[in-house]
């Protein structure tokens, strides 16, 4: 889905309150949490968190599940393994309402990811 924000704040208050919402809170929380000092910017009316134009994710909430980009996720290692139970593809993992997050290796993928772009690889498409 689309939302029509200009900042973070405006396009967490369009959401609907329902479980997209409070898996999107949830990953965003993992993110911002881990990594104070990514900007939340909103590009492609989707949430984004990077530095001067050096993004690592792109967060959405979908019409049937929430959307976390990342460039590339066979870059990560062990993605397949932390990823298990998580519908992907190439650089996009959907998180339905059946998932438990915290159940998942999801945070340990999004630390990786963090880990990989402070270092300076390359995590791009």
């Amino acid at each position: 889905m689309q939302y029509e924000a200009k900042t973070s704040d405006e396009y967490l208050n369009l959401l609907e309150e329902d479980w997209r919402k409070e898996k999107l809170l949830t990953i965003r929380q993992m993110i911002l949490k881990y990594a104070p000092e990514l900007e939340e910017v909103i590009r492609y009316k989707m949430l984004n968190y990077g530095i001067n134009d050096n993004y690592v994710f792109a967060l959405n909430a979908q019409k049937h599940y929430v959307s976390l980009y990342v460039g590339t996720i066979d870059k990560v290692d062990d993605a397949e393994t932390l990823l298990a139970g998580y519908n992907y593809g190439k650089g996009c993992i959907r998180v339905r309402k059946s998932i438990i997050i915290e159940d998942t290796g999801l945070k340990q993928f999004i630390h990786k990811t963090i880990n990989m772009w402070r270092e300076g690889e390359d995590i791009s498409c």
